[in-house]
């Protein structure tokens, strides 16, 4: 049914666009700099999308349109699993990084690099910086991005080559 590979692809673009710019605005508005993982956890997302606008771009060729939601299911299924390692680390399940990273930005206005780098803020991956019903957002990014992937994938399946 070509119902099913469309709303495969409504999905994939309204999912990741939701997840990545839900970030973003926790990040910009929210004042909640991002760690290295939190970052790793946005690549997939912005794979995802581009993966899923071509796949609408080439919704003609429904085999090829289904291939790329297939993949771009895989890249936030990615950015899940990526989320839920870097969930387990925020509850000391396992460790992670050795190391941390700042959110440094460009040393404009006279400002030395130096000054840049001892004003930056310390961002650890081993601590949520937010948390709902005792779930990060690192958790959350997992247990959406899961679900919808999987649900992305069985719909995609159910289409079946337009039989």
């Amino acid at each position: 049914m070509d119902r099913s590979l469309s709303r495969a692809r409504l999905i994939a673009i309204l999912a990741p666009n939701a997840l990545l710019w839900g970030a973003i605005g926790f990040q910009y508005l929210g004042g909640l700099s991002p760690c290295q993982m939190c970052y790793w956890q946005r690549w997939p997302h912005l794979a995802a999308i581009l993966l899923t606008l071509g796949a609408i771009g080439l919704r003609a060729n429904r085999g090829l349109s289904a291939m790329l939601t297939m993949l771009s299911a895989l890249a936030i299924l990615t950015s899940g699993l990526i989320g839920g390692f870097h969930a387990g680390v925020e509850y000391g399940w396992w460790e992670g990084l050795t190391t941390c990273a700042t959110g440094l930005s460009g040393g404009g206005g006279g400002q030395s690099a130096l000054d840049a780098i001892m004003n930056a803020p310390l961002v650890r991956c081993d601590v949520a910086a937010w948390s709902l019903f005792g779930i990060s957002m690192a958790g959350y990014n997992f247990l959406i991005s899961v679900v919808v992937a999987l649900g992305i994938l069985t719909l995609v399946s159910r289409w079946k080559g337009g039989a």
